[in-house]
């Protein structure tokens, strides 16, 4: 497995991953295009090597996971998080999220802020491994279904 940066040749399966993971209020295949180019953005993308029969064309890597941040002059707010059903509880999330903070910090990040369900405890107790805080709670900030969401700081 590796992680590069988002590109047009990853945008299909993100954009199906999105959907996959967050329905309702997935972002659209534009939005994620958008994002990719945006010089205040930093979206990275975990793919492996697709299994293929012998005699088989070899077929485009699959997008395991990715993850985005938006950069405002210090300060990082982690968008998406996802990871392929079948590659998770594997340690994907964590490698994805220690790069993208490292290369936001290359970047002049020094705070990061994120938004998840208050009762994503997978997620929560990701966050947290990783240095994240609790800071407070928006609530009613998710629909379908309706949900508070945790604030989670970090301090690099």
């Amino acid at each position: 497995m590796w992680i590069t940066e988002l590109s047009e040749e990853d945008l299909e399966q993100a954009a199906v991953l999105e959907q996959a993971c967050f329905g309702s209020q997935a972002w659209s295949r534009q939005a994620l295009a958008d994002a990719a180019v945006n010089e205040n953005a930093l979206y990275l993308v975990m793919k492996e090597e697709a299994e293929h029969a012998p005699f088989q064309a070899v077929t485009d890597p699959v997008l395991v996971g990715y993850c985005g941040v938006w950069l405002s002059f210090d300060e990082g707010e982690i968008m998406n998080v996802a990871v392929r059903e079948e590659f998770r509880r594997r340690g994907c999330a964590g490698r994805l999220l220690e790069e993208l903070l490292s290369r936001a910090k290359e970047r002049g990040a020094s705070r990061f802020i994120l938004e998840v369900r208050e009762k994503n405890l997978p997620a929560i107790r990701l966050y947290e491994s990783l240095g994240f805080e609790r800071a407070g709670i928006r609530k009613n900030f998710y629909s379908d279904p309706k949900e508070n969401a945790l604030i989670l700081l970090k301090e690099i």
